[in-house]
């Protein structure tokens, strides 16, 4: 298959498994993935949070993983990447703040480029103001956010044009599969086993 390569916005306290699943899951299929961080080089790391919900009126917290940034996001160029995918977690709510992650984030919009986010992710692109007139979902106490930037909040994994969105990790299966199509990626299974395909 035709590799893709794609760039992922993290910080610290990104949720761990929104943050290390997809990005293990699309190179295992054979796409190349850099993880970036505003004021982050590469080689440095984050730290993660692992976030559970267990019956409370919101999610609880716990310290995840050591996460490895690959390549510095001030030395990237967005125009040199095929995908972007926006994990949740804490992060989102300070890196909307920086403009050269609302840069980065324009710029796959404006090109059309396939773009997964997932739970708090959403709050980097609605400050970017790219989510008007957008069917998408994220955690649903982001909601108001979505809607305040011209989004229609829905209360599913959605697909709308080149935007695969969902709430939580819970969703990684539906959520990967519909971007994995998105980029054009098909897992294909035969006797021999698994295989990949584009």
């Amino acid at each position: 298959m035709t590799a893709k390569r794609i760039l992922m916005l993290v910080g610290d306290f990104a949720e761990d498994y929104e943050t290390m699943v997809p990005f293990q899951a699309l190179q295992m299929v054979g796409h190349e993935v850099d993880a970036v961080c505003p004021e982050k080089e590469a080689g440095s790391t984050i730290k993660t949070a692992i976030h559970d919900s267990r019956g409370d009126q919101t999610y609880m917290e716990s310290r995840g993983h050591d996460f490895a940034i690959t390549a510095s996001l001030e030395a990237i160029d967005p125009v040199d990447y095929d995908a972007l995918v926006v994990p949740g977690g804490r992060a989102p709510e300070y890196l909307r703040t920086d403009e050269e992650v609302l840069f980065t984030v324009r710029h796959f919009f404006e090109a059309d480029k396939p773009v997964a986010t997932i739970c708090h992710g959403p709050q980097i692109l609605a400050a970017a103001g790219v989510l008007d007139g957008y069917e998408i979902t994220s955690y649903p106490a982001v909601r108001p956010e979505v809607e305040a930037a011209g989004g229609t909040w829905v209360d599913e994994v959605t697909r709308d044009r080149n935007l695969v969105t969902a709430q939580a990790w819970v969703d990684h299966p539906e959520w990967l599969a519909e971007f994995l199509d998105l980029l054009g990626t098909t897992v294909e299974h035969s006797s021999d086993g698994p295989s990949v395909a584009d």
